[in-house]
């Protein structure tokens, strides 16, 4: 695949992603396409920067000017697509989509409004699950914890939160107590036994399902895999294909569950983005990289299962010296 035209693509709040940036390296590469993949974030220490054919520096997400900064970016730089990588830009790109695509001319690898809000809030989340017949912990209300309406082991959040942070296992009365106290704006469930699994998910910009990949959680680090195995679970496909399509997401879509020692599939959150551990999906086949550079260049892509089925994989940190600071 060969185009004349670059295609320039900006990772935001890159941190620490540089598997993720090194993914869109290589598949731009293997594509024989022209173009950068580029980088940005609030500190200079981020090393995922120093990955990137270049990088830049963006205002605290949020702040006055941040919107602006963000399209004088794509503009002076000729980015074509945009990829949020944090929750805590997903809704006010979102929110500002439209304009940033107007005035830019860069997509944005961003879901509806409607949909992101929904994921983003935990509450939110529970209540689609509820009403569309999918399958989650139950939620302990304030009623039923008035009325010591359950048992322990529970389970305690952030109806807002990410990246495992504030997140609990309750094991008695005194626990539970502290964490209510603790905890804003907790949302409180119980504590399912069983296999925890992340699904990775990519549709096209119509919504299109192209994969879905199930992985095993083996072992986590603050809430991001460190290893993982790949396992085409064909009733969790199915249930994820219809979550993602009922939600109405496109792009990378990161689905966190856990397989019940009954057999049922118990959904915890979604994430609208790139996970942490996307990688292991995308070498494992199911390359959203190359999808999205695909997509751009104009070709209609087809639902396939191609990725190997029993791959683990095992993440790793490394250091780069960085003379800025």
């Amino acid at each position: 695949m060969i185009m004349s035209k670059e295609i320039n693509i900006l990772i935001l709040s890159a941190g620490r992603r540089v598997e993720l940036v090194n993914c869109f390296k290589a598949a731009r590469d293997r594509l024989h396409l022209k173009g950068k993949v580029c980088a940005a974030d609030l500190s200079d220490s981020a090393p995922a920067l120093y990955f990137a054919d270049k990088h830049f520096f963006l205002p605290r997400i949020g702040t006055q000017g941040y919107i602006g900064a963000v399209i004088r970016l794509c503009r002076e730089n000729e980015i074509s697509l945009v990829v949020p990588t944090i929750d805590t830009e997903l809704e006010i790109l979102a929110q500002n989509r439209e304009k940033i695509e107007e005035e830019s001319g860069a997509k944005v690898l961003i879901s509806e409004f409607k949909s992101v809000e929904t994921c983003c809030d935990k509450i939110k989340t529970a209540a689609f699950f509820r009403a569309h017949g999918f399958a989650l912990p139950k939620v302990i209300t304030a009623d039923m914890v008035a009325a010591e309406d359950y048992s322990f082991p529970l389970f305690i959040k952030p109806f807002d939160g990410s990246s495992s942070i504030n997140a609990f296992k309750v094991n008695n009365k005194r626990e539970l107590a502290f964490f209510l106290s603790y905890i804003d704006h907790p949302i409180l469930q119980e504590f399912v036994i069983g296999t925890e699994y992340t699904v990775d998910c990519f549709a096209d910009f119509e919504g299109n399902i192209i994969t879905v990949v199930p992985r095993i959680r083996l072992q986590t680090r603050s809430g991001e895999i460190l290893k993982g195995k790949i396992d085409k679970n064909e009733a969790i496909i199915a249930d994820v294909k219809r979550l993602v399509k009922e939600l109405g997401l496109i792009g990378h879509i990161t689905v966190q569950g856990i397989l019940g020692e009954d057999k049922i599939f118990r959904y915890i959150e979604i994430n609208p983005r790139f996970g942490g551990g996307a990688p292991m999906s995308i070498m494992a086949g199911a390359d959203s990289c190359e999808n999205l550079y695909r997509l751009l260049c104009g070709e209609k892509l087809l639902y396939h299962e191609n990725y190997a089925d029993g791959a683990v994989y095992s993440r790793f940190d490394s250091s780069i010296r960085i003379d800025t600071l």
